[in-house]
């Protein structure tokens, strides 16, 4: 039973981190109707300016929080090179997303090369009714729980985040009142990012990250987002919480590299379920 709760527990955390990823899917998804298949690289990014400004001696909080800034700006700048030019269809902007994101792979080996890095999170172990745990798993949960407080304050309590609600809502009546829907588009790219390079500071300490683990980030936080249909964050947290468990009990009692295996079977069943669900059109219900 011990290992068991060592195992949920690890993987408790390494899903908050996929929820970060997956609320980041789905606020670009809910203003754009883009999934970003660049969602991934935010974290990688994020992961590795860490650590070499942390090789550089910079303070910790310093260096990941301008980790995160700078997976912020590139998402801003992924966004606007796939949606910055007005009637860029949302399959266009994602084919963009995927291409920027296969690319980066050549920009990240050149500057970091092709072995996978990692950097030394919070040090030292707690005991939790006898089940011990890093002390950066409670500190995963608990900026994970401070990040969803503040987006839901974010787009409770400010006019950006009402004019992100509002595009997400009704682009058309958000045009009609004023509200630029292109450069909300771009805000909420540069949010994912942001919440993507969050996850990248997080999850790096836990699992060393290389070029392409964007790959599995992407899958695992995709997987996450579809729980809510791609439109909402308190579902894309419950999905990556259930899929950071299964993940980490898979790999404790099986094998690890079978992890992304769950990720995908995850999102395929999710996705044949709601199709299952989706309601007959006429000429359908006719036939």
């Amino acid at each position: 039973m011990r290992l068991f709760l060592q195992y949920a527990a690890s993987g408790i955390a390494t899903g908050c981190a996929f929820a970060l990823v997956a609320t980041g899917f789905v606020a670009i998804y809910r203003v754009t109707r883009v999934v970003n298949f660049a969602q991934g690289v935010f974290a990688v990014l994020a992961g590795m300016l860490a650590y070499t400004l942390l090789a550089w001696g910079v303070p910790h909080i310093l260096a990941e929080a301008i980790a995160i800034v700078a997976a912020g700006l590139a998402g801003a700048l992924v966004g606007l090179v796939a949606i910055g030019r007005r009637g860029t269809s949302p399959l266009a902007s994602l084919i963009i997303t995927l291409g920027l994101g296969i690319g980066s792979y050549a920009v990240l080996i050149l500057i970091w090369g092709d072995q996978p890095i990692s950097f030394d999170g919070l040090k030292g172990n707690l005991d939790v009714g006898g089940v011990g745990m890093q002390v950066q798993y409670l500190l995963v949960v608990v900026l994970t729980a401070g990040a969803f407080v503040a987006l839901g304050l974010f787009f409770d309590h400010t006019y950006l985040g009402r004019g992100l609600t509002a595009c997400s809502s009704n682009p058309r009546a958000a045009r009609l009142v004023g509200i630029d829907v292109r450069r909300m588009g771009l805000l909420a790219f540069g949010l994912g990012g942001g919440l993507g390079g969050l996850a990248g500071v997080l999850l790096t300490p836990l699992q060393p990250v290389a070029f392409n683990s964007d790959v599995g980030i992407a899958i695992s936080g995709f997987a996450a987002a579809i729980f809510g249909g791609l439109l909402r964050p308190g579902a894309a947290l419950a999905g990556a919480l259930v899929l950071g468990v299964a993940e980490a009990l898979v790999a404790g009692y099986g094998q690890a590299s079978l992890q992304s295996g769950v990720a995908l079977v995850i999102m395929l069943g999710i996705m044949i379920w709601r199709a299952g669900r989706r309601p007959l059109s006429a000429d359908e219900d006719a036939a």
